[in-house]
């Protein structure tokens, strides 16, 4: 640690994916000597420690604390599917006057012990926090976890409302071409729209928070984003255009890998996860050919029929690849007994399932060769930075413009969207396996490389990192002047 007094609030918003790269973004702050103290929900900072050594990996850093705010939510609530939006309403009439008061003089983040907060990095879906950080007098920053083009898309639905393009009609054709997000009209479709541009009324929950949020960031002090400037360069030429002072300062889990490899010849292995790892699947990994797996993980949010269920499962099971696959706790709905005997034995034979897995360094595996994925931003950047084609599944938010993204424009993969069928799926598996592989080798290569020399020195991730730490430190400076 230097002498540098700037001390940064962290505050995700309390989801799997959103507190797993916001932790990066911490340690990313800590490595550069600022003091960070990271606002977790209770029922995320509890599951942290029942699952990871989160506590003791960043004891290393004598200017990092933990602290919780509650989510105003029960603790039997699922935070997951559809239910996700009720965490917006509850953190509005619970935690935000919370948050405020721990921030005020003689709250708990200032007390004597450290150097009273001087920034605030606050979850981009959760502006309040502008309001709080702008009465107390000190610069916000929002983050993103979205990707660029995603967030693009949210910026431009006044827009596409203006036009008629949303909501969108019952006769309507989803696979229509829009002219209404600048920069994307030669592709981006309908369907390619976030999730909750599908709501049929304009007044849908979701699709108001989401709207709402986005059109307030340009009174934050800077956005960050955790992409980097060579894939998703026309975005983040547009979205400069309303908020110019912007960070894309990813992929974030590899350029801590990148600083972390600096400073020590081994950085320990480390988990932000909120599930217990199931580590067996390495060895099972270990005993398989190179590139003759495919991963399959639907992540942290996404809510399986039975039905679906049935139908990923036949599909892969008949394309007689070799499958590792993710079914998290609690999501699937429907009966989780007696499958058909052709499922069990060809999983039996060919595939294994676990409840949760280490993904980055399953990704990384010489035996992975492909991903069967929900398109998460976090899993998207793994996968590109791993060097892994993807089979794209969506499921809501901005998943279904990543895959879009991957099928269309990077050509990293393809876009399954909107279908769930075994036949399908079968195909599109033994495609992205064997039959159509060489097509994807060179733009996966190509991509991988030019996502891992972002977060070198000198690399454009890099460089917008160190102007974000330079920022954050002249502003506490100007802030003790004053």
């Amino acid at each position: 640690m230097d002498s540098d007094h700037s001390h940064v609030l962290i505050f995700p918003f309390p989801v799997q994916g959103h507190v797993s790269c916001m932790l990066k973004l911490a340690e990313l702050l800590c490595l550069s000597g600022l003091h960070v103290t990271f606002l977790n929900s209770d029922i995320i900072h509890r599951r942290l420690l029942r699952y990871t050594d989160v506590v003791s990996r960043f004891s290393r850093y004598p200017g990092f604390t933990f602290e919780t705010i509650s989510d105003g939510l029960p603790p039997d609530h699922p935070r997951s599917g559809n239910r996700v939006v009720d965490i917006f309403d509850s953190i509005k009439m619970v935690t935000k006057p919370r948050f405020r008061e721990m921030l005020l003089p003689g709250g708990c983040l200032n007390c004597s012990n450290r150097p009273p907060v001087s920034s605030v990095i606050a979850d981009g879906i959760m502006c309040f926090t502008i309001d709080v950080a702008k009465e107390i007098g000190i610069p916000i920053y929002l983050f993103r976890t979205v990707s660029a083009s995603c967030f693009w898309a949210f910026y431009c639905i006044p827009k596409l409302i203006e036009s008629g393009d949303l909501p969108i009609k019952e006769d309507d054709e989803m696979d229509r071409l829009l002219i209404g997000v600048t920069g994307m009209e030669k592709y981006l479709r309908l369907r390619d729209l976030p999730s909750f541009c599908r709501a049929s009324d304009l007044s849908d929950r979701a699709f108001q928070v989401v709207t709402s949020e986005t059109q307030e960031t340009h009174r934050a002090n800077g956005l960050i984003l955790n992409t980097f400037e060579d894939l998703e360069e026309s975005a983040l030429v547009q979205i400069r255009k309303h908020i110019p002072n912007l960070y894309a300062i990813g992929p974030l889990h590899a350029h801590l890998k990148s600083r972390l490899e600096a400073r020590m010849t081994s950085p320990p292995r480390s988990s932000n996860s909120l599930w217990e790892e199931d580590r067996t699947c390495m060895t099972w990994l270990d005993k398989q050919s190179r590139k003759s797996v495919i991963y399959v993980s639907f992540g942290s949010m996404t809510m399986l029929s039975r039905e679906e269920l049935i139908e990923f499962w036949y599909g892969l099971v008949n394309s007689r690849k070799k499958f590792l696959w993710v079914v998290r706790p609690n999501s699937v709905a429907g009966d989780g007994q007696n499958f058909p005997t052709q499922l069990l034995e060809g999983t039996m034979e060919r595939g294994y399932m676990v409840r949760w897995a280490p993904q980055e360094e399953v990704l990384a595996h010489p035996a992975v060769g492909g991903f069967l994925t929900h398109s998460g931003w976090n899993s998207t950047l793994e996968s590109i930075v791993a060097a892994v084609p993807m089979i794209c599944w969506p499921y809501y938010a901005d998943q279904q413009v990543n895959s879009r993204l991957v099928g269309e424009v990077w050509k990293l993969g393809f876009d399954m969207k909107d279908i769930c069928d075994r036949v399908v799926v079968e195909k599109i598996v033994k495609d992205l396996m064997g039959v159509r592989r060489d097509e994807l080798i060179r733009p996966v290569d190509r991509m991988m490389k030019m996502a891992r020399r972002s977060v070198v020195e000198d690399g454009t991730s890099h460089s917008n990192l160190n102007r974000l730490i330079d920022d954050i430190k002249t502003s506490t400076k100007k802030k003790e002047i004053f």
